[in-house]
């Protein structure tokens, strides 16, 4: 009687004494099981994993620098993720990385859960790896507009600062001049901070990031290069990039041009 009522309360609240009864009556096999099931829902988890996988079926096999191309990543955080995939990639006798048995069946379950998504209507299977980390549109309008906002605010803060010293930018320059001083200045803000860490104070908030096609270290040129379009040749940069390239991976045609792109922080 006193069995049945304990178990009664087990059902109704669930507590520590009762979990740990319960797990201790888990046969040991399938512990081992639901620990197997685990690594494998933890490595499929984080989409630069899933990237990994992916380039690798569709390239049969890759040199760890052609996944840093491919995927557009530095070595450091390609090296984490591969040592989390031990289990389903391994390197052949030339030193490329290779699918597992068990990678191509966990790529079947992958493929499964993609088709899923798809059917449901949030999202498309993707093709290439590169999508499964590009930032979408709306993320790379918001953290622009945060840029905007923190440079302009900076800007009339200017001929505050210069006040007591009988120093405006009204009486030294032109409303003209002053329109172009401010394009400059937005444009050097843009490029230090992409190219000291690929994310302005914006992108930062919002959790993306540029990058460099290819996996090689962001620098000042290349980022002086896609925020010079951004800045000064705003509507050209766009239509080009999004009516003639035709690519994905580039929005704007100066980014095609400095070779960049813009991912989302994982």
């Amino acid at each position: 009687m006193e069995d049945n009522d304990s178990n009664e309360i087990c059902r109704r609240e669930p507590s520590h004494t009762c979990l740990k009864a319960e797990s201790s009556s888990i046969p040991k096999a399938m512990s081992v099981e639901e620990e197997r099931v685990t690594q494998v829902m933890q490595a499929l988890s984080h989409p630069i994993r899933r990237a990994i996988l992916i380039t690798l079926r569709q390239s049969n096999a890759c040199s760890f620098s052609d996944l840093m191309r491919l995927i557009t990543l530095d070595s450091g955080t390609l090296g984490f993720h591969i040592k989390r995939l031990s289990d389903f990639i391994i390197q052949d006798q030339s030193g490329k990385y290779v699918l597992t048995d068990y990678g191509m069946k966990m790529m079947g379950i992958l493929d499964e859960a993609y088709q899923m998504s798809s059917v449901k209507g949030s999202g498309i299977v993707p093709t290439e790896p590169l999508k499964l980390l590009m930032a979408d549109s709306s993320k790379r309008v918001a953290a622009a507009a945060i840029d905007l906002a923190l440079a302009f605010g900076v800007f009339l803060i200017i001929p505050w600062l210069g006040a007591p010293f009988r120093w405006s930018l009204e009486a030294l320059l032109s409303s003209t001049e002053r329109n172009l001083l401010f394009l400059v200045l937005l444009w050097i803000y843009l490029t230090l901070f992409e190219g000291f860490s690929g994310q302005t104070i914006g992108k930062m908030f919002i959790g993306i990031k540029v990058v460099r096609i290819g996996g090689k270290a962001m620098t000042y040129e290349h980022s002086a290069i896609r925020n010079f379009g951004k800045v000064f040749l705003l509507p050209v940069d766009l239509y080009v990039g999004m009516k003639r390239l035709n690519d994905d991976r580039f929005i704007r045609f100066f980014d095609k041009f400095a070779g960049t792109t813009v991912i989302t922080v994982v």
